[in-house]
């Protein structure tokens, strides 16, 4: 929140200048409102907060799903004889989740590698929480790609509470097996 003037910042305790050149003393803000207005001073809120995850900016929702960018006709937009796609937030978070998925692996790939390679055993417990993982990201994914709308794909974020509002469990998004 802050005084402008012709879009400019004016900043309390500190003496500024207008348009027509007339210096403006340092204690400006002890004027009136009347004074401030007749002045050309303006107050400005500041934007209204939003989360970033889901919008682009307050009530500028980011789309679920891709979108085929077309110009103002109606014409795809072309991009090395491909059309244009915005990824929606079904296709990303899905990524990510892949990612997840992979990164929470990866610390066993060397086992099944060896495994493949000269046939030793993997331990039971590396195999049950790989499965663990493979299953935690299909769940999860299918969540994604299962939410009908924007509010639906939020409420994966949010981690599940009990009557006093103590989480009680992992946001969907989050619900993968514990490490081994």
């Amino acid at each position: 929140m802050a005084y402008k003037y012709s879009g400019r910042i004016i900043r309390a305790g500190k003496a500024w200048t207008d348009n027509d050149g007339i210096q403006h003393p340092a204690n400006w803000m002890l004027w009136d409102d009347s004074t401030k207005a007749a002045k050309g001073l303006v107050w400005e809120d500041d934007p209204a907060s939003f989360d970033g995850r889901f919008y682009w900016s307050d009530g500028v929702a980011k789309a679920l799903d891709d979108v085929n960018e077309v110009d103002d006709d109606g014409n795809a937009i072309m991009e090395d004889g491909e059309q244009v796609v915005t990824l929606g937030l079904k296709t990303n978070a899905i990524a990510t989740v892949k990612a997840q998925a992979g990164g929470l692996l990866a610390p066993t790939d060397w086992m099944v590698v060896r495994s493949a390679e000269n046939g030793t055993d993997i331990p039971a417990d590396v195999l049950a929480y790989r499965a663990a993982v493979r299953l935690a990201s299909e769940t999860i994914e299918t969540a994604i790609t299962n939410a009908a709308d924007l509010a639906a794909f939020i409420a994966l974020y949010d981690a599940p509470v009990d009557a006093d509002g103590n989480p009680t469990g992992d946001a969907t998004i989050n619900n993968w097996p514990d490490a081994i």
